[in-house]
């Protein structure tokens, strides 16, 4: 089942043709690393999907629903950690995720529930009643992937979601994104090419808003005759720049 499809899209910001044409899939159960030099148009792609840009051409469906026609009905769907992640300073993890459990439309005993269980998967028990400005940028990137997932979301845009963290917390993040990926979609932006191995079963790349390669890890080094996957991501990369 294909749980996010785009297609054609492309994105202008005055002269600068951020994204072009660009279609992708991702189905359920599977978690896509997306990957790019800094402006390749990662940011620009996961913001159309996540309805917070609208498209200048194009189509987005999260489960079927049309982002643009149904944006609302869709959201429901997506949980989005955006990179720094925007979180009210002045509350308390627990604060803010009571809160955001309230505006998903979580019935009380659920909310309780998946606080249980949110807080728990991402440790967050000894920093729950400290105010979010006060956190490290580790517990903060931890409580904007806790909002994210509060509601259980079908689908799951994560942009760069171990930056900042520490070596332990990056794997207790990588296990957790394991262990929703089967019954979830996922797109992950990310830099680092050892998460790209660790968490995702296959990987896009894009440079000046194109699609360049798309295929699982192994795929690509097969395809590109080499073992190294940061190998392969610089000399697509510049392949890219020079489109």
């Amino acid at each position: 089942m294909l749980r996010i499809e785009c297609k054609g899209l492309s994105k202008r910001f005055g002269s600068v043709h951020a994204v072009r044409n660009l279609s992708l899939s991702v189905a359920n159960g599977e978690v896509l690393g997306f990957l790019g030099p800094n402006g390749a148009g990662k940011t620009t792609t996961m913001r159309m999907i996540t309805g917070y840009l609208t498209p200048d051409a194009g189509s987005i469906t999260i489960d079927g629903i049309d982002v643009m026609r149904h944006p609302v009905e869709a959201q429901q769907r997506i949980g989005y950690v955006p990179e720094g992640v925007p979180l009210y300073p002045e509350m308390t993890p627990y604060q803010l995720l009571c809160f955001m459990a309230k505006m998903r439309g979580l019935s009380r005993a659920r909310t309780r529930e998946r606080l249980e269980l949110v807080i728990g998967w991402l440790q967050l028990e000894s920093v729950l009643e400290q105010p979010i400005d006060t956190l490290s940028k580790g517990y903060k990137r931890r409580v904007g992937m806790a909002q994210a997932i509060i509601h259980d979301p079908e689908v799951l845009i994560l942009d760069e979601p171990t930056d900042g963290l520490d070596p332990l917390q990056k794997r207790e993040v990588r296990a957790l994104i394991r262990s929703m990926a089967q019954h979830k979609a996922m797109i992950i932006s990310t830099h680092i090419l050892e998460e790209v191995d660790a968490v995702c079963s296959r990987a896009v790349i894009i440079s000046n808003g194109t699609l360049i390669a798309d295929g699982t890890p192994a795929q690509l080094r097969a395809t590109y005759k080499n073992d190294n996957l940061d190998e392969v991501f610089c000399m697509l990369a510049q392949q890219g720049n020079k489109q």
